[in-house]
């Protein structure tokens, strides 16, 4: 049988906060009155033991599903390999250390119900909750950021990179097989391509909890801008043939 929804989780070093975002999920997936799935798609071989520690979970966990890539790839083709693999009506992603909660997937139904294909957890529209706040070193590279890649692909939309994204089996398996960028970039190509589809995108209010340990750099806001263009030409020369 078809499940309701599937979560699908990136993972590699990750042995420290997996196991309480893994029974985050089932507990409150468990308590809901519809099917589920979720897949923690782990990343070329881990050397702090992620991979046996997610498999001990499936034993517990009767929707529990590992799919191990054995190639180190960026969390781009995580999601995406995920995606494809998933089987729910709806799909969302999220990260691995719960950053936002899927407790809120209950926030992104109505939106569904609404006719939209696609709907995002936001940091940057009116009722989002940071706890706590980003420092002004995080926000200002992000907000510059934001309004270069309204500017060249997705106006209106103030956060792109928020992990907690959401899609109908339908935008699912028609988006995720034009991915084409495996870094940190490719949750605005998947939203581009989203757009360029007609496919009705929601930027929903989020809770997010901050990482002090994020790997997010300096260095990771150039990649995902010079993605962005890369994936407005991409877009301009018709090279996923839409």
């Amino acid at each position: 049988m078809q499940p309701f929804l599937s979560v699908i989780i990136p993972a590699r070093h990750e042995v420290n906060r997996i196991p309480i975002t893994l029974l985050d999920v089932d507990n409150h997936l468990s308590k809901g009155d519809f099917t589920y799935e979720i897949i923690v798609v782990v990343n070329g071989a881990p050397t702090d033991g992620t991979d046996e520690l997610v498999e001990r979970f499936a034993s517990i966990i009767a929707n529990l599903k590992v799919m191990k890539l054995t190639e180190l790839e960026r969390k781009g083709w995580a999601v995406k390999q995920g995606m494809l693999e998933a089987r729910g009506k709806y799909r969302i992603f999220m990260d691995a250390d719960n950053s936002t909660s899927i407790d809120q997937f209950k926030n992104m139904m109505p939106f569904f119900k609404e006719g939209y294909d696609v709907v995002i957890g936001s940091r940057a529209v009116k009722g989002a909750k940071l706890q706590p706040p980003q420092s002004l070193i995080r926000q200002i590279p992000g907000k510059l950021g934001n309004l270069f890649i309204q500017v060249l692909l997705l106006r209106g939309i103030w956060d792109t990179q928020c992990g907690f994204k959401a899609f109908t089996e339908e935008a699912a398996n028609r988006i995720f097989p034009l991915q084409k960028i495996n870094g940190w970039g490719f949750d605005v190509e998947v939203l581009a391509l989203a757009r360029h589809m007609g496919m009705r995108i929601k930027e929903m209010p989020a809770t997010w909890v901050n990482d002090p340990f994020s790997a997010v750099t300096f260095r990771t806001y150039l990649e995902v801008l010079w993605e962005t263009v890369k994936v407005r030409y991409w877009l301009t020369r018709n090279t996923y043939n839409l």
